[in-house]
């Protein structure tokens, strides 16, 4: 039955006095106080009929904006609650780090602890206060409307009367009000609150000893500007300012904010770069790009969004204001004075997962489609994809931008899947097994794990990129332990020696650690640079039989085997697209024989190297093209699995050694 119509059994007997005339119609002064069924026979029943449809039309249109704003309103509160609730967590960290730092020193240290953990208060406090006023705001906003919307749904769920005509237009007028009600749905404070303590000659500074670290800075008042927002040539840096700014948009004067940045196609996170914090509120991100296309720019602070983020750019050969050149001429023109590989198509398009195998027409061998004879004494690779598993999502066997990728013995492949904060597992036929993790920044949660590794006692290892730690958990998925805290700054790929260390590529200090299982650091070598012992982002690590380690050195387009006392071994690989050259080298593995499989991320292919470094030939990947591969590593049935991130799924290929 139409809820805005009279039931058979009902009569006007039930609507004894209409006490207050409808909107928009005058009442009849000369009935006004009479009984409703005396009305009735005087004046015909079919407008209050249609008023009352009229109003109810009005209000569930009403409803439905209450309802809409209602999950705005819930999110937001949630969202608030999580960084009151980190915020508290990193409190508590902070707390238990200064109580063990101060355990080993004496009385002359207890005047600086007390001011320390003072300050801590202090700060919590201030912090805490802005964050629980915006939760009590945000739950008597929820509160109110959810009860509204009750009462809405309670006499809608009821026959249309005069009599609740009245409380039905009051109903309206608080529903109108409340979904109006000018809530700040945005974060009005971070969660961040870290300690920043020098133990290096803290005997002669013990005074000034330790110090509270934190902004107010919030993601949705700070901005980016500069030329690297729009457009930037293939291979050459670009920049991006970045000014971070408080709740009420006044510009923040101190740095050490929580900032991340991405270059990333629509098919998932591909390129890194470097922030610089120049201590004043403002931060530089520069990136290089080594294809040319459109892509996104993503700048986070506190793993929000910035005002305009993400950014569209676009990628070119050349700035646009150059002189145009036929194809012909683009190619060897970018070649010789941007020495950046052409894209080997002449309209200069973007390649996608383009193999060796599709260079020349029918040419079925890899190897012999760039010149070089295949030999089975020098080749152990017969090509061929098995599976690959995934597509784009968060659900099981789903993934969102995917990077390590480590087999174990026991017949596992366990992959980083980077946005989704979580690592899954798989058999080596591909049948999901598991996953774990939940997103966050306390120890035993994940913010941007990169790189994932088995050790030979069973736990799992996790480079958590944004955490800027290791952390290592049971094979089960159980938390136990972290490493690196307040060492590393941006670990991105992590293995193990043939002695159990834990071996951690440093992404942002461009820097190899290793450390022991139980956290103690044993050694670490290399900085930024081009020289043999330097790095330019490198992405991952392998470590061959003879315990050496072996890294891929994105930017600089090389592969390099260092002693485990950091001792350059050997280096091979150059930046193009010809047998043994590079475009950004990221997930390499060693298979029994010491040669060494490398994933070549700018040219979208897998080439296959002897223990010397001379090149020996490709995985074909021609029937599925890869799109920006990652992690890679060797299967204990003898396979290559290796992670296609921007087809957000992994692909295994068989491989006969």
């Amino acid at each position: 039955m139409d809820p805005h119509q009279h039931s058979p059994e009902s009569s006007s007997e039930e609507c004894t006095v209409l006490e207050v005339p409808p909107p928009g119609r005058n009442a009849c002064p000369q009935h006004a106080g009479k009984v409703a069924e005396e009305h009735d026979q005087q004046h015909d029943q079919q407008p209050l009929e249609l008023i009352l449809e009229q109003q109810r039309s009005v209000l569930q249109e009403q409803q439905g904006a209450a309802h809409s704003r209602l999950p705005e309103i819930s999110d937001a509160l949630s969202f608030v609650r999580e960084i009151l609730q980190q915020l508290t967590n990193q409190r508590t960290s902070i707390d238990e780090d200064i109580q063990s730092s101060f355990e080993d020193l004496h009385k002359q240290l207890d005047v600086r602890k007390s001011v320390l953990l003072m300050e801590l208060e202090v700060t919590y406090g201030l912090k805490q206060k802005v964050l629980q006023a915006q939760v009590e705001s945000l739950v008597l906003g929820e509160g109110a409307l959810s009860a509204s919307l009750s009462q809405a749904e309670e006499a809608l769920s009821g026959e249309a009367c005069a009599a609740g005509l009245q409380a039905e237009q009051q109903l309206q007028q608080r529903l109108g009000d409340l979904t109006g009600l000018r809530l700040t749905c945005e974060p009005q404070e971070n969660d961040q609150l870290d300690l920043t303590l020098e133990t290096d000659g803290m005997r002669k500074s013990i005074h000034n000893l330790g110090t509270i670290v934190t902004t107010s800075a919030v993601a949705s008042q700070s901005e980016a500007m500069g030329a690297g927002l729009e457009q930037c040539i293939v291979g050459h840096p670009a920049s991006v300012t970045i000014v971070t700014r408080d709740k009420s948009g006044g510009a923040c004067k101190s740095g050490n904010a929580i900032m991340s940045a991405e270059v990333f196609t629509p098919d998932g996170s591909i390129v890194d770069g470097d922030i610089l914090d120049h201590k004043n509120g403002t931060y530089e991100f520069v990136y290089t790009v080594p294809k040319e296309g459109d892509f996104s720019l993503a700048l986070r602070l506190y793993d929000q969004h910035i005002k305009g983020s993400p950014f569209r750019l676009t990628v070119n050969k050349f700035l646009e204001a150059d002189v145009e050149v036929s194809p012909s001429t683009t190619t060897a023109t970018n070649s010789a004075a941007y020495a950046t590989p052409s894209t080997g198509s002449s309209e200069g398009a973007k390649r996608r997962g383009k193999s060796p195998g599709q260079k020349k027409k029918g040419s079925k061998r890899a190897s012999s489609a760039l010149g070089t004879p295949r030999r089975k004494t020098q080749n152990p690779i017969e090509d061929d994809l098995i599976f690959r598993i995934g597509s784009k999502g968060r659900n099981k066997g789903e993934f969102t931008n995917l990077q390590g990728v480590a087999a174990s013995s026991s017949g596992r492949i366990l992959i980083a899947d980077s946005n989704n904060q979580c690592v899954q597992i798989f058999s080596n036929e591909g049948e999901f097994k598991s996953r774990f993790g939940v997103r966050g920044r306390s120890p035993g949660q994940l913010q941007r794990p990169t790189g994932v590794a088995v050790h030979p006692t069973g736990d799992i290892i996790i480079a958590d990129y944004d955490n800027k730690w290791v952390s290592i958990f049971s094979s089960e998925g159980k938390y136990k332990t972290k490493l690196g805290s307040g060492r590393l700054m941006g670990p991105k790929g992590v293995t193990v020696d043939q002695e159990g260390h834990v071996i951690v590529v440093d992404n942002k200090a461009c820097t190899v650690f290793i450390f022991q299982l139980t956290g103690k650091l044993v050694s670490k070598f290399g900085s930024r640079g081009n020289g043999d012992k330097q790095f330019a982002g490198p992405h991952f690590a392998a470590v061959n039989k003879n315990n050496e380690i072996i890294v891929t050195d994105f930017h600089n387009h090389s592969v390099k085997v260092f002693t485990p006392d950091g001792e350059l071994v050997m280096k091979f690989g150059s930046n193009g697209e010809g047998n043994g050259q590079f475009n950004a080298p990221t997930g390499v593995a060693v298979d029994v024989n010491g040669n060494i499989i490398v994933a070549d991320w700018g040219n979208s292919r897998i080439q296959v190297f002897d223990g010397s470094g001379s090149f020996l030939s490709y995985i074909n990947t021609s029937a599925d093209p890869l799109y920006g591969p990652q992690g890679l590593a060797l299967t204990s049935d003898g396979h290559v699995v290796v992670a296609d991130s921007g087809n957000h799924c992994f692909k295994v290929y068989r491989y006969l050694q």
